[in-house]
């Protein structure tokens, strides 16, 4: 059943953004993408984020949302462990290597593939 509930939430996540794109015609993807990460910290910092994730699995956490609550999952946790401090220094702390292994996977297909010129 996780499986389904995993297809019907990232489903509808993207169907949602699939209509702000349409209604929306003027926002590019990197504002929806900034949205959907914003959307997903505010909705993480709440508390909400986690409980989606038990629900939905997968279907909460490969969306952008999913990134965006990382973020601030991490700074929570560095708050409570450093203090104020945790503001700075938890920001990349859950998500760090997941942006390391993009930047890697991302040089490597650019340095394979050929330009369309």
């Amino acid at each position: 059943m996780i499986y389904f509930w995993a297809f019907v939430v990232g489903g509808l996540i993207c169907a949602l953004m699939e209509y702000i794109s349409l209604k929306f015609q003027q926002l590019t993807p990197g504002h929806l993408l900034v949205g959907l990460t914003v959307t997903g910290a505010i909705v993480n910092g709440f508390g909400l984020y986690d409980r989606l994730v038990e629900f939905a699995g997968a279907g909460a956490l490969l969306p952008v949302s999913g990134f965006g609550a990382a973020i601030t999952r991490g700074v929570m946790e560095e708050m409570r462990r450093l203090g104020w401090e945790g503001l700075l220094t938890g920001t990349l702390e859950l998500v760090g290597l997941g942006i390391a292994a993009g930047v890697l996977f991302s040089t490597v297909a650019a340095l394979v593939s050929a330009p369309r010129g």
